[in-house]
This record gives structure tokens, sequence and C-alpha cells, in this order.
């Protein structure tokens, strides 16, 4: 392959956070993004080349979008597949991932018969449509987490059902088709970024630790604060799964360590994923990066971690919605070891994901870096992330 620059321009369906920092990951490399989003001066807008306002599913749009880039991706799972391989077919561009990948995880239920199908090990899982089915599956299992099917996010479409009296409400607040998922009395949860690129090329980034409260990501820890065999094999099953997805791109393998050491596949997200956003400051080439890289067919950038890290997601602490005004960002701006990232959404709520911050610590070893400097750089994290705040 020859490359030059100015690169091309590459489409991508969404323009949240994630829109925005691959923006900022292509434009070194010469490439401009045209995002899609239905949000007017979407997070994205301020650093891609242009924004076409529209849904994800418009079919018009989305051929528009096509007509001007040289590829197309997604960052977000609400795109329509069958729209989008439309598209690239009518104007010769490739999309990547795959739009049959997408479609598979869309569905939460198909995204685990697939993996379940392949042998890569998963949760006890069933299909439930009426209160009495979930009934038996809770008396089963003896409590489940309840997940809608499709168009669930960031926690949101997830119920723990816990008692049978319990189920009727539970599958009213999911709305429809759901997928009953066995309770797991966890270790931690992990993530492994995986990374697919041309002629079947495969990368994985180090196992990185998650913290969820209230079903939402607070803390990504990397290298995760795990045993060398708990790492091994997650690594392994996470290139299992690569191999079961068709395209490329990067692919978010949320993944839980039991009790007893055994690595489950949660959930998959076919694009760069927060538990990544650690390898902005902490490895060689950044997930964004390297999802451009990879949805464009160049060569990959190595995934080596540089600086043990950690990131803490900025929450919205208001009670309402608000205009987003956030104070006490100058305790990170004066922080040596701290990078702020600001995702520019005019509006903060409950929970929202409104920026994150990581801090790096550049004199460990990244290669034995010990549980007690990963325990400091976590409190460390903790302590700048709880200084801000948007309650003023």
């Amino acid at each position: 392959m020859s490359i030059t620059l100015p690169g091309p321009t590459l489409g991508v369906v969404g323009g949240g956070q994630l829109g925005r920092m691959l923006a900022e990951a292509a434009s070194p490399l010469g490439v401009d993004l045209v995002v899609l989003d239905p949000t007017p001066d979407c997070p994205a807008a301020t650093v891609a080349a242009d924004q076409i306002v529209a849904d994800f599913d418009d079919a018009d749009a989305i051929d528009e979008l096509a007509s001007r880039v040289d590829a197309l991706t997604f960052e977000i799972e609400l795109a329509d597949p069958d729209v989008l391989a439309a598209a690239g077919e009518e104007h010769g561009v490739s999309v990547h991932p795959d739009t049959e990948t997408l479609e598979t995880i869309q569905d939460k239920l198909v995204q685990k018969e697939a993996l379940a199908d392949a042998g890569i090990p998963v949760p006890e899982f069933v299909a439930v449509a009426t209160a009495e089915g979930l009934e038996r599956v809770v008396e089963e299992f003896g409590g489940v987490m309840l997940k809608a099917r499709e168009g669930g996010y960031d926690g949101r479409g997830n119920v723990p059902v816990e008692t049978p009296d319990a189920a009727a409400a539970a599958l009213d607040e999911v709305g429809g088709a759901a997928m009953a998922e066995e309770f797991l009395d966890f270790e931690r949860e992990i993530a492994v970024m995986g990374l697919k690129g041309a002629d079947g090329e495969t990368r994985t980034y180090p196992v990185t630790e998650t913290v969820h409260r209230e079903e939402i990501l607070r803390e990504s820890v990397a290298p995760a604060r795990a045993d060398d065999a708990v790492v091994a094999e997650a690594e392994s099953v996470a290139r299992d799964v690569l191999d079961v997805l068709d395209g490329r791109g990067v692919f978010g393998i949320e993944l839980f360590e039991t009790r007893e050491g055994e690595v489950l596949v949660n959930e998959i997200a076919p694009r760069p994923h927060n538990s990544g956003h650690w390898t902005i400051e902490g490895a060689r080439t950044s997930q964004f990066e390297n999802h451009v890289r990879a949805v464009l067919g160049w060569p990959l950038g190595p995934t080596d971690l540089v600086a043990p890290a950690v990131t803490a997601n900025v929450l919205g602490d208001v009670d309402e919605i608000e205009p987003a005004t956030l104070s006490g960002v100058e305790s990170v701006l004066g922080a040596p070891d701290a990078d702020l990232h600001w995702y520019e959404k005019d509006d903060t709520y409950p929970l929202r994901k409104m920026g994150h911050l990581t801090v790096t610590d550049g004199d460990a070893d990244p290669d034995a870096v010990s549980a007690d400097e990963r325990d400091a750089l976590l409190d460390r994290a903790r302590e700048l992330r709880d200084g801000l705040t948007f309650d003023a």
C-alpha cells in the first residue's frame, strides 16, 4: 500500500465524545473527519472538518456522507447496518467494522449466542419475553441481570431482578424483548481493547481493570490489578472474540473475572470504548489513532503500555439538566501527572459523561508496575476528579 498525505477523508456515524477523540487522533495523520449526528454542534463538530445534522439511521443523510468520504465507520451502535452497507456499496467506499458484525452486536441475545456458539466463555443467559418466563428464570438462577436486547447504553436498559415478584416491573422498564443473565460473584470487571487491521492482523492493548458504580464506568486502571494467569486468560479470550468478528477497527471487549479466576465475556462494543481512554496518554498509539489506521487499512500502531495510567470519568453531579460549567479545573491543570479531556457538551445532567482525566506514572516500570503504584494512581485520579464539580 502506498500512503500519501494529505490523507483521505473518513466518515463517522456519531459525533459524540468518541467521534471528537477520533477527529483529534486523525488530524495529525492528515485525515479529515466528517461526522453525522442529530445534535447540532455535537462534541465532534469543533474538531471535525464538517458535520451532517441528521439521525443515525437517516438513509439520505448517510448516502450524502458516503458520497463525501473515502471510508465509513461508526462510533455508536445506533447506526443502521443495512443503510450503511447500502451507502458504502453505492459509493464504492468500505465500511468498517463490518456491518454484519454491527448487526450481531446490536442485539445482546444474538451477540451472546454468537459467542457461545464459538465456544467463548460467557455467563449463563436466556431470552425472556414475558413476566411469567422471567419469574421462572429468576427462581432458577437466584436472581438475574435483565438486559434490553437492543438500545441499552451506559447502564441504561439493564435492570437487576432479585426476586420473582419484581419481574413484571423490570420487564416493563427495559421495554420489550430482553435477555436475562445470571448474577455473577465476580472479583473485578476487566476489559481488553482489541484491534483488527488489514490482512487479518490482530493486536490487543494491555488488560484494563474497570470500576463501575450504578452501572456507569467511573475509573479504569491500566494495567489491571489481576494476577498473571487471569491477564493471560483475558488476552486469550479477547483474541478468540476477535476471530469471531468481521471487519477492521477497535473492539471494546468487556469481561468479568470471577472469584474462581475464570474470565467470561460480558459485552462487546465494535468501536473505541470508554475502557480504553487511558491509551491516549498511556499507550504508544491510542485506541482512536489505531481505529483510524485500521478502518483505512493503514499499518497498525504499537499497543504497548508506555506508562501505568488511571482514567477517571467526569460525570454530571447535578440534580437536573442545566448548562454545563465545570469548576475546579485549575487543580487538574496544575497537576504535572494529569491530563484533562473536555467533551464540550452544552448541558449536563445526572451521571452524564462530560469529560475525563488521566493520571500517569512516568517513573514506574510499565513491565513491572506494583499493585501499590496502581493503587496510588487510582487514589490520585479520584482525588483530582472529585475536586471538579458542575454544582456551583
